[in-house]
């Protein structure tokens, strides 16, 4: 057999978003005498070879080509669009491989979806990807995605909970040709990955755009991320954004995003006064529960209209973190079947359009198994209710 170099399987555990704990456990490496993390880490040194069955398990479980493993050397990594998160050098790098291997895994997907569009002669061009630039005016930019959308703030109010407003705002930007995914993992709540190391993804291709809302985030959240998500793909930016909105990019969409689900005159209603930072607190919770918006939302508003300062607005975005933190931590643990919360995260859109390329013989059960994020087999199940 070919020599393997050693960094080859360093490089392919590490971009899969697996520690060395996970990895060996997956690959049921070890024995009695040698405890399996450690003979992961003898062959990623270089101080045994691995085999055959053990180099296809790896393939299996790192989500790489066999080939990949008889590279000489690790490939470079591909551009997978801009940063846009401003965060602390630790947190950079937190989940840093699981992040990549996710984004890796949306861009394999967002390929086969357009692929099956071509095939099937139903590949359009989106003219609202690219439209725009930072120069636009954030009112101008409000009004036209409101316009695209048909968006009715009314109607996102009178939704019955927060997570059913997110699925209207959802279907209504899935109608404009943009997938739109909740992932916070790689398929398991053991990869989980914290919304403080990104809340969103945006890749804006002109025929298949996607967009990923870190479901790890807090519910309230969601419609703001998917909105800021996309004007990044009305801007034509791909990139990963989260943490602190330093950049201006992340402030422009911030902004849009903002404003659309927050107009001026409904923020008036909230008069803060001279009230201390914990009544503030309080004011904001109510406020944003009672229009199914996060508490950040409202109090970056605020800071937007200079009704609190710089200094507070960090305060409160601290101290809603920490209650958000308490209130999940009390949430019971049960949770609908696995089927039932795949199709969620996936959304009807792409649901409805593997089911549909499948029955016209464009995407085979493997491919459909790729874009669904499920083994070939568990297909027809999972498209069942679609």
């Amino acid at each position: 057999m070919p020599q393997i170099n050693p960094e080859i399987l360093l490089w392919a555990r590490e971009t899969a978003g697996l520690s060395l704990e996970d990895a060996a456990a997956a690959l049921q490496l070890g024995g009695a005498r040698t405890p399996a993390p450690d003979a992961l880490s003898a062959l990623e040194r270089g101080e045994k070879a691995p085999t055959r069955p053990q180099l296809l398990k790896m393939a299996k479980t790192y989500r790489r080509p066999l080939l990949v493993f008889y590279l000489p050397e690790p490939p470079k990594r591909a551009d997978r669009g801009e940063d846009f998160r401003t965060l602390p050098p630790e947190q950079r790098h937190e989940d840093a491989g699981a992040l990549d291997a996710l984004v890796r895994d949306v861009h394999v997907r967002q390929q086969l979806v357009r692929t099956a569009l071509e095939e099937a002669e139903e590949a359009q061009v989106h003219p609202f990807v690219g439209s725009i630039s930072l120069q636009t005016r954030v009112e101008d930019i409000v009004a036209n995605v409101v316009n695209a959308l048909q968006f009715d703030l009314a109607v996102f109010r009178r939704q019955r909970t927060v997570e059913d407003a997110f699925g209207y705002l959802r279907d209504l930007i899935e109608r404009t040709g943009v997938f739109v995914l909740l992932m916070g993992n790689l398929g398991s709540h053991h990869s989980d990955i914290s919304a403080d190391v990104f809340r969103g993804f945006a890749l804006a291709d002109d025929v298949a755009p996607f967009m990923v809302v870190n479901d790890q985030d807090a519910k309230a959240a969601w419609s703001f991320t998917a909105l800021h998500e996309l004007v990044h793909i009305w801007l034509g930016q791909t990139g990963i954004s989260g943490g602190v909105p330093e950049q201006r990019a992340e402030k422009f969409c911030n902004d849009v995003a903002s404003r659309i689900l927050l107009a001026d005159d409904e923020l008036d209603a909230l008069a803060p006064g001279g009230a201390d930072l914990a009544d503030l607190a309080a004011l904001i919770d109510q406020f944003a529960r009672s229009r199914h918006l996060s508490r950040p939302l409202v109090s970056y508003r605020l800071l937007q209209r200079r009704t609190i300062s710089h200094a507070q607005w960090v305060t409160l975005g601290t101290m809603f973190r920490e209650a958000w933190l308490r209130e999940r931590a009390l949430k019971p643990r049960g949770s609908p079947s696995y089927y039932t919360v795949r199709r969620h995260r996936l959304g009807s859109a792409l649901l409805q359009f593997v089911k549909r390329t499948m029955d016209e013989g464009i995407l085979t059960p493997t491919k459909a198994g790729q874009v669904l994020g499920v083994k070939p087999l568990n297909v027809a199940t999972l498209l069942g209710a679609a």
